[in-house]
């Protein structure tokens, strides 16, 4: 498995021979012009996991991917005349040998002036190589035993308790950091220094992956 961050959400996974897009948002631009594509996944409708537009041109360049979404993602890029599968949670499928069992249902909580969304986080399985969890925005739902976790470092809904403690109840055996624009670079290497400080798992390998730049697991 080869995993790309494309900067803030966005990854490209690439397994099993195929190639699968996570999470297009407005801040991360390096997506755009991407084709090859078998699939592309979003957990959430917001802006920097799903740039509206952008994506359904990206969409439009690559007739051959599977789009699968939560369900209000699935809903406005259906406006945009696209075919789309709207996914929920135990709703499993496959990207050719590749297998993906969304998880989670809710985003995390922000604000009482926010109203919560839909939120599907992905583990993407393939034998013979790592797992890998994408948990959108939210830490509380249960992949099962997973290799590889791309961790949501910061965001405006997330403490560095909350951050930690999901990674010790995850105990991958890697992270990577996701959702990481917000932070300078002083900011990031502390959050994930405290990571894998207090975490408590053994051996937890973490792949400083910057934008554009890849790790093979």
């Amino acid at each position: 498995m080869r995993v790309t961050h494309l900067g803030h959400a966005c990854l490209l996974v690439e397994a099993a021979d195929r190639r699968i897009l996570v999470d297009p948002g407005n801040l991360s631009p390096a997506w755009h012009d991407l084709e090859g594509l078998d699939a592309v996944l979003v957990t959430h409708n917001h802006p920097d996991h799903l740039d509206l537009e952008a994506a359904a041109r990206m969409l439009r360049a690559n007739p051959g991917a599977a789009v699968h979404t939560d369900t209000l993602s699935a809903q406005k890029l259906g406006e945009q005349g696209l075919d789309v599968t709207p996914t929920s949670a135990g709703e499993a499928f496959t990207v050719g040998d590749v297998s993906v069992t969304p998880v989670g249902e809710l985003h995390a909580f922000n604000h009482e002036a926010m109203p919560r969304i839909p939120n599907v986080g992905y583990v993407l399985r393939a034998d013979g190589e790592p797992s890998l969890f994408h948990p959108g925005d939210a830490y509380d739902a249960d992949p099962g035993e997973v290799d590889v976790l791309a961790h949501p470092l910061s965001a405006p809904w997330a403490a560095s308790r909350d951050s930690i403690a999901f990674v010790a109840r995850i105990a991958p055996s890697s992270f990577l950091p996701v959702h990481d624009a917000l932070l300078s670079p002083v900011g990031r290497t502390m959050y994930a220094t405290h990571v894998q400080n207090f975490s408590g798992v053994d051996d937890l390998t973490y792949h400083d992956l910057h934008d554009g730049e890849s790790a093979t697991f």
